[in-house]
């Protein structure tokens, strides 16, 4: 598929389920690879999915804002996530809700407190205390980075009941946010994408 593919659709008018079908082709084409890797968890792996690949993609980004935003749960106050995997994604979101007439602020959650001026943990808007905010994340794994997210927001006196993934990589990140009782839906499962990747490659 070539970036392209929908310049004749204004991304603006495309359905949800059409949305889906764009990032799921990008993701494919752009993200997805096979062979020996390790991920940040430490593990070794036979595939790799950069995400960043396709929520700095502009029609990814866009298709990305657009999905989760539909699918934030009521009274969501904002969105947020852990540098750097989630910083497009969070800024795609609040900037979709804009332009939807429902400003949702965007957090960026740190892995170490900033070394200098406030040394914060947490970029952005203040929220009131107990503010809703869901966390966001690009490829879920173990689960512990958006874990750490969640924690990081709580601390910071924030309500986090829910984690929302583009992509599941069924490894143990859903069971793991059900023991910490947090809620946890993805655009996509690592299986979907790798049938879909059949598909189109063979």
């Amino acid at each position: 598929m070539k970036d392209n593919k929908f310049n004749n659709n204004s991304l603006k008018s495309l359905d949800s389920d059409s949305l889906s079908q764009l990032l799921l082709d990008l993701f494919v084409n752009l993200a997805y690879q096979e062979g020996d890797f390790i991920l940040s968890s430490g593990q070794r792996s036979s595939y790799y999915i950069n995400g960043k690949q396709v929520t700095l993609n502009a029609n990814g980004a866009l298709a990305v804002g657009r999905l989760l935003f539909a699918i934030l749960p009521e009274g969501t106050d904002a969105v947020a996530g852990l540098t750097l995997g989630a910083d497009p994604i969070v800024t795609a979101v609040s900037v979709v809700s804009a332009y939807e007439n429902r400003p949702i602020p965007a957090l960026i959650v740190r892995k170490e407190a900033k070394g200098h001026g406030t040394r914060a943990y947490i970029e952005g808007p203040e929220l009131t205390a107990g503010a809703k905010v869901v966390v966001l994340e690009d490829v879920v794994t173990t689960g512990r980075s958006a874990m750490l997210a969640v924690e990081r927001l709580q601390d910071a006196g924030y309500q986090v009941e829910e984690i929302i993934a583009l992509v599941d990589r069924e490894q143990g990140g859903a069971n793991f946010y059900q023991s910490k009782g947090l809620k946890f839906k993805a655009l996509f499962s690592i299986s979907e994408i790798q049938n879909y990747y059949r598909q189109v490659k063979y």
